[in-house]
């Protein structure tokens, strides 16, 4: 297959981009780990403040970091930093002749350049070990690319709208978010360049992805082939459409989520009026999860005048049939939103900025929108009559990753939807690792006014308890049933044991729920 060259039907019909031939990326993949261009290789060479600063868009430390002509250093220059290489030092790190042939990289006089941008990944999924990756974008369409994401048409002839982004925040963060276990069937819907699936790949028999764009697919296949994956395939199409009724045991989501008044831009923008796309996600996760499946994506959601955002969001789950969590990270005001997301399009360079900017808050007025929340969804098929579903707002950090802690969530409501009152009381239950006491008081007084309880892992939740409560935890080690622990406290405390059994089952609840106590199973 030497010397094959960049067409469109061995594209998969996409043009500005390169071949997909296995045996050519096979032998990248082999030179760019011989280089150590990987995520600890390009720390290792860089250090840690030029590896910050690329991550801000800032070149200037990692091109002085590679000045040495290494074939690492002249990996992250081509393919990193987008600079045009010597032929000579290209060759001496890579197969050249099938990358150009292939179109991975085209000449410009006596020097190479990268058509695509290569990001080394370190593809990490709990109970596995970290393993080297990559990811295929277009030039300056990554977390750091060098060249930064332009508008209009790129240099290539690549239409802006069509453009395939890198890693960014918000695919790291859905990464960290998804519930890992091995699986038969992943759906990653609305793939980009495929980060998710990469990381699906790994704890699933067959990942499928989706998208509307036919150059996004393509772009998954070669992040999945360079990587090493061959358990990925592509299915083009709008939402849950390419996959008919086809289930799945985990279905995970970075949708183009802005909520935006025209849909210029494929790769973030939902083309569906108001936050109907996020919305049309959650309605139709129930008909493609098989049971005990899970949905996990991000969204955007409108604040609408007049409405409780937790109301609209209890509506998008509403007769699903689904348990649902959903927790709201970020609020932005209309302008502070139409700001960022013009910034992104590159609009504030241009003439057009306060027309586009008028359109967006003329879009949101009409639409009584005041504010857009952001933040994380997971759904579950557990099949239980009495769904639960938890809505909640929470700014504060919380641990990365945070899927293992999700999925026990979960684990907990299946634990407090089986057990009544007096069920709770005969279970058995352990301190959480990392619970720690708080006593607040003045200080020199002898008793605090206040107990917390600080939970340091998940969602990092801390909560107020009383004496009972504060006693109670002490001395959950899983030995004695929590009545048993209750009668003992009334004795202490002089109180009437049946009314403090009574009392109690609400408390226990709320420390099961968010995780500083754990049932013994």
């Amino acid at each position: 297959m030497a010397g094959r060259g960049r067409s469109a039907g061995e594209n998969g019909g996409v043009t500005n981009s390169p071949v997909l031939d296995s045996g050519r990326t096979a032998e990248l993949r082999e030179a760019l780990l011989k280089a150590s261009f990987t995520a600890d290789g390009l720390l290792d060479l860089l250090g840690p403040a030029a590896y910050a600063a690329l991550a801000r868009s800032e070149a200037v430390p990692a091109l002085r970091a590679t000045r040495g002509g290494s074939p690492l250093e002249t990996l992250v220059r081509l393919f990193l930093l987008q600079q045009p290489v010597p032929e000579s030092a290209a060759a001496a790190a890579l197969p050249v002749e099938g990358l150009l042939a292939d179109g991975w990289l085209v000449r410009d006089g006596a020097e190479l350049r990268a058509t695509v941008d290569v990001r080394p990944y370190a593809d990490e999924v709990a109970g596995l070990p970290s393993a080297d990756a990559w990811v295929v974008s277009d030039l300056g369409c990554a977390v750091g690319g060098a060249g930064g994401i332009g508008s209009g048409r790129t240099d290539a002839g690549i239409e802006r709208r069509d453009l395939v982004l890198g890693v960014g925040g918000a695919s790291t963060t859905l990464a960290n978010l998804t519930v890992r276990r091995p699986v038969r069937e992943v759906l990653d819907l609305g793939s980009g360049s495929g980060v998710q699936a990469l990381h699906a790949a790994r704890h699933a028999q067959r990942v499928t992805a989706t998208d509307l764009n036919p150059r996004a697919l393509h772009f998954t296949r070669l992040t999945a082939a360079l990587s090493g994956f061959d358990n990925v395939t592509t299915a083009e199409g709008s939402l849950y459409e390419p996959i008919g009724e086809r289930r799945f045991d985990l279905i995970v989501s970075n949708p183009p989520f802005v909520i935006s008044p025209a849909g210029r831009f494929t790769y973030r923008d939902g083309g569906m009026a108001g936050d109907e796309l996020c919305r049309s996600v959650v309605r139709g996760a129930a008909a493609h999860l098989e049971p005990g499946g899970y949905c996990q994506l991000l969204a955007n959601w409108q604040h609408v005048k007049g409405e409780d955002w937790r109301d609209r969001l209890a509506g998008w789950v509403a007769g699903t049939g689904l348990d649902a969590w959903v927790v709201q990270r970020e609020v932005q005001d209309v302008a502070q939103y139409a700001e960022l997301w013009l910034r992104d399009g590159g609009d504030h360079r241009g003439d057009e900025y306060r027309a586009r900017y008028e359109e967006w808050l003329d879009s949101f007025e009409a639409a009584g929108v005041e504010g857009i929340g952001f933040g994380w969804i997971t759904l579950r098929a557990s099949g239980a009559a009495d769904p639960v579903v938890r809505i909640e707002e929470w700014p504060h950090p919380v641990e990365q990753p945070l899927g293992p802690h999700i999925e026990e969530w979960f684990a907990r409501q299946d634990f407090l939807r089986g057990h009544d009152d007096v069920g709770l009381l005969a279970a058995r239950y352990l301190l959480a690792d990392e619970v720690v006491q708080e006593q607040i008081g003045a200080p020199g007084s002898e008793d605090p006014e206040h107990v917390v309880l600080r939970h340091n892992r998940g969602m990092r939740r801390a909560t107020k308890v009383d004496t009972v409560g504060a006693g109670f935890v002490g001395v959950c080690d899983g030995t004695l049933a929590a009545g048993e622990i209750v009668d003992a406290i009334a004795q202490l405390l002089g109180e009437d044991a049946a009314q403090l059994r009574a009392r109690v089952p609400e408390s226990l609840r709320l420390l099961t729920e968010q995780g500083f106590i754990e049932p013994v199973r």
